[in-house]
């Protein structure tokens, strides 16, 4: 689509997407039993469909497309961060594109991050995955620690994913049962 002239000048307002197979980059994840979990029988059909996308910043990490489903992925996030963290983060972005293939929202403007369906959900999902993998509580904690959230929203986030905050004792862990 092209605009009129704007003083000499025309922009096409319309910037291509570049996506790419998801499966071109991420191999293995329609054995993995969370994964497997989310789409079922159809987990490698809908892995090979899966498109995704890269960007460059300086600051971003991973996100799913709410017009599409496909994956937005920071390329300094995917060289730079944990391996771990990516592949959670990747755990995590998997179940948004189920919950877009089911016609489910993915943002919910008139709540907190962590009070948005769509993502107590994918963190609990992920959280699972985290234990699954031999991740520890603290470990967790810090995953689940972004600077976006406040420390009381992490709080809330942690403790409707089931993970204890740091130097919490086993006793005071059964109390709080």
């Amino acid at each position: 689509m092209v605009e009129k002239p704007f003083h000499g000048v025309r922009i096409s307002r319309i910037g291509p997407t570049r996506l790419y197979p998801f499966t071109r980059f991420f191999r293995g994840f329609e054995k993995v039993p969370t994964v497997r979990a989310l789409f079922g029988k159809n987990t490698s059909r809908v892995l090979r469909a899966q498109k995704v996308e890269f960007f460059s910043a300086r600051f971003g990490y991973m996100g799913t497309s709410d017009v599409d489903g496909h994956l937005i992925i920071s390329s300094r996030h995917l060289k730079e961060s944990e391996l771990r963290t990516v592949y959670l983060d990747l755990v995590h972005e998997l179940c948004h594109v189920r919950q877009f293939r089911k016609g489910r929202p993915l943002f919910y403007p008139k709540l907190s991050y962590v009070d948005a369906p769509s993502e107590i959900e994918a963190y609990r999902l992920t959280v699972r995955e985290g234990r699954r993998i031999g991740m520890t509580d603290r470990e967790l904690w810090e995953y689940l620690r972004i600077e976006w959230i406040t420390p009381n929203e992490l709080r809330r986030l942690a403790r409707r994913c089931g993970v204890s905050p740091p130097g919490r004792s086993a006793r005071a862990k059964r109390r709080s049962r």
